[in-house]
């Protein structure tokens, strides 16, 4: 588990660390560089580049060897996941201007003493403690956003949770931009809040207010243009986590009062390109989704993750599909075979609940055909599409009803 906790750093703190993270990414774009003139290249090659440079380097060898280690090694991982996770890139050069400071510490790389952050170069951290932590940290990373605050994310070790008993209850959700989760049961339905519309005219203000004082290029910005550029971070940074705050307010009612949770498998990243780009970013789909599934392994729940194919098409009753698809205008659902009717989103849920009952899975047993490596770091089930035989869940031919 990660605790993470906000960092009061002083001048001198705060100037040992942007210098640390400044011989890190220099590592960092060496790395890339060996990467470009060698072929894969190993941690061995990387060790020995790090051992090479600090001989060769005296200012590198001020800096902590231990973030400098984590650093390569988090190179590494992000190299080898690029090999296997489609769709994801080569590790690129980080920018000055354009990357956050991000520093990891292992265990003999930091310490806490006297409710302070002690790192090495005798750096010392005051630290906001909102919370204990339930046991001592393994390790931590020291990272600051865009607002300029530093924050701590320990990882700390917990008690093993246990299964929490069947008792029957489940609930099938359907995503949208309208209403952001749609489920079978409307107690738990989670509207769209549109906390990023709210703060547009203020968010506006500011953005022209650093279009009035920008410079030109290669012109040192004023203070006035930094502090615009400042209190339009602050606004949008306070939408996103008004966001945050109701999908983890939702996630745990949904949590703790049902066993099994079936979860459209729903990607809304292409939504990005579309008209709906601005609202879907408002709804925080993505986060939503995220928060659900973690909350669900914590408390022992079974998540199981539905394709989202056909889901809109399909009759919960009998099982039958449309010949056609439905239209976004079109926001009832009317079943040709047997009549039922229902709003678009409510039978979708209850369609993605009826596959999720249906296939009975476990996370050991089953993995969806559709969903490739890409998706990995998702701890959920994933669960085949009820109409396609290859898959091994529903068939309609064979089992008319989903239910």
């Amino acid at each position: 588990m990660r605790y993470a906790y906000r960092l009061r750093p002083g001048r001198l703190a705060e100037a040992a660390l942007l210098a640390e993270w400044g011989r890190c990414r220099w590592l960092w774009n060496e790395a890339v560089h060996q990467q470009k003139t060698r072929r894969n290249p190993t941690m061995c090659k990387l060790s020995k580049l790090l051992t090479q440079a600090r001989a060769g380097k005296a200012w590198l060898r001020e800096g902590s060897q231990v973030a400098q280690q984590q650093t390569l090694r988090t190179y590494m991982a992000a190299l080898s996941s690029s090999f296997t996770v489609k769709g994801r890139g080569r590790p690129k050069v980080k920018k000055l201007k354009r990357t956050l400071p991000s520093l990891e510490y292992t265990t003999h790389g930091f310490r806490i003493k006297a409710g302070r952050l002690r790192l090495p170069g005798k750096v010392s951290i005051p630290v906001v403690w909102s919370r204990e932590l339930p046991s001592d940290p393994t390790s931590v990373r020291v990272y600051q956003d865009n607002l300029g605050h530093w924050y701590a994310s320990f990882v700390v070790k917990r008690e093993t949770l246990t299964p929490a008993p069947a008792d029957g209850s489940a609930i099938g959700i359907d995503w949208g931009v309208k209403t952001t989760a749609t489920t079978t049961d409307t107690r738990f339905d989670l509207p769209h809040l549109g906390h990023r519309k709210r703060c547009a005219a203020e968010r506006a203000k500011a953005q022209r207010r650093m279009a009035r004082r920008r410079r030109p290029r290669g012109v040192t910005p004023s203070r006035g243009y930094l502090r615009a550029k400042r209190q339009a971070a602050r606004i949008e940074k306070k939408a996103a986590r008004q966001n945050t705050h109701d999908a983890r307010q939702w996630a745990t009612s949904v949590v703790q009062q049902h066993h099994l949770i079936a979860v459209e498998d729903f990607k809304p990243k292409f939504l990005a390109k579309s008209r709906m780009a601005r609202k879907a970013a408002d709804a925080a789909i993505g986060a939503c989704k995220r928060e659900l599934i973690y909350r669900g392994k914590r408390a022992g729940r079974k998540v199981v993750l539905v394709p989202p194919a056909y889901t809109t098409m399909t009759c919960s009753e009998c099982g039958a599909r449309a010949k056609q698809r439905l239209g976004l205008g079109i926001r009832v659902f009317d079943c040709a075979a047997c009549g039922y009717t229902a709003d678009r989103d409510v039978n979708a849920a209850r369609t993605i609940l009826a596959t999720a009952e249906r296939v009975r899975a476990s996370a050991d047993d089953i993995r969806h055909s559709i969903a490739s490596s890409r998706d990995g770091g998702s701890d959920a089930v994933r669960a085949g599409n009820p109409l396609d035989p290859s898959s091994g869940a529903v068939n309609r031919t064979s089992t008319p009803a989903l239910r």
